[in-house]
């Protein structure tokens, strides 16, 4: 194999397919990236077994051929060669030789023969989803996905596309989260993608990024964002029925000003620690949101003027959880329904039905 390529072009597809590989296995072949000279290009391909990233870099190839050459070593490499272009070169000894003007290496490669085969994913329909929109869609549920659960499926996130719409559902026990967009996509699809795997979709997406093709496979699904290719397994498992968790009315409805009320969540939040936790008592009465916590390290108290219609309700909630969800809504105001104390809190766009969030309330003590 023999080939000369672009210095920052091949930094840049090492840097993003290093992200699928293992930094620790039992097969060396799988800390490393699989590397294939074709005729006018080599393909770059980073697997761990659970998710892989493929792409394509222009070179001009003298010597077809492939190998595999250990990842953390050849992202070091690439980074710090001096000169624009890069020759790269292998023999029939594993024997790999990085040039770039004059600084020169020499390292052992990995028969490219030990490199575990990426599951092929044929799909009869492919979907498309603007970039932008399914990297908000992601980014503002996956918050919500479970770290520790019982149930695999909540380590992901939920895919629905029904009626023309897709849905992305996080849960994780104490709070819920789903974003809903319209798709030009008639059929009905339902599939779990892992947390990881979709954290590193977005990271892939950038500002110039247009549609996303999604081909979804009996078991993985692959995610087409520019030149590169995402391969995941899904999540196989129940996922929780999400709509019986919705309460199905309120009492009191409020309409929120994002910034302000995460203000006063923030303000509360400085009597808390991860050892001292204790639920933020939330007040609303005459227009008025009035937020207080009380610890061993002492009280606080604050209050804001906002629009209140309904039952006044004393309610507590988890300032993390809160926080959150008030900081992924993304927009100025939020409308927040409450169906009672020991009911859970729903948080909505003001207008439109783009996303929908639910914390759990945790009950208060009387402190009379």
């Amino acid at each position: 194999m023999k080939f000369i390529c672009e210095r920052q072009k091949l930094n840049e597809a090492v840097t993003n397919v290093q992200r699928a590989v293992s930094s620790k296995s039992t097969m060396p072949a799988l800390e490393g990236i699989l590397i294939k000279a074709e005729q006018d290009h080599i393909d770059l391909c980073g697997y761990d077994l659970e998710i892989g990233i493929t792409t394509s870099v222009n070179a001009r190839v003298s010597e077809k051929g492939s190998i595999v050459i250990n990842a953390k070593l050849f992202s070091d490499i690439i980074r710090k060669m001096p000169e624009n272009e890069i020759s790269i070169e292998t023999n029939d000894k594993l024997m790999v030789y990085i040039v770039s003007g004059k600084v020169d290496y020499k390292i052992i490669g990995i028969s490219a023969d030990e490199y575990p085969e990426l599951p092929s994913v044929t799909g009869s329909e492919n979907i498309y989803i603007d970039g932008e929109t399914l990297n908000s869609m992601i980014r503002q549920t996956k918050y919500a996905i479970a770290d520790n659960d019982i149930k695999p499926a909540h380590k992901g996130s939920l895919f629905e596309i029904e009626n023309g719409n897709i849905k992305v559902i996080s849960v994780d026990g104490y709070r819920l989260a789903i974003r809903n967009e319209k798709i030009n996509y008639d059929g009905e699809k339902s599939f779990i993608v892992p947390g990881k795997s979709l954290s590193e979709v977005t990271k892939l997406i950038s500002e110039e990024t247009k549609d996303v093709t999604i081909t979804i496979g009996g078991r993985h699904i692959v995610f087409h964002i520019d030149d590169y290719s995402v391969i995941t397994r899904l999540i196989e498992g129940e996922f929780m029925n999400y709509k019986a968790a919705l309460p199905k009315q309120h009492i009191t409805e409020l309409k929120v000003n994002t910034r302000k009320f995460i203000n006063s969540i923030e303000r509360m939040s400085l009597l808390l620690t991860d050892k001292l936790k204790s639920p933020i008592r939330c007040r609303i009465e005459n227009g008025l949101i009035k937020t207080s916590c009380n610890t061993s390290l002492g009280q606080a108290y604050d209050e804001f003027e906002t629009e209140v219609s309904g039952e006044d309700v004393e309610i507590g909630f988890d300032n993390k959880f809160m926080l959150d969800a008030m900081r992924y809504t993304e927009t100025d105001e939020v409308k927040i329904q409450i169906n009672g104390p020991l009911s859970p809190i729903l948080i909505l766009p003001s207008e439109g039905d783009s996303f929908l969030f639910l914390v759990l309330p945790v009950r208060l003590k009387n402190e009379n």
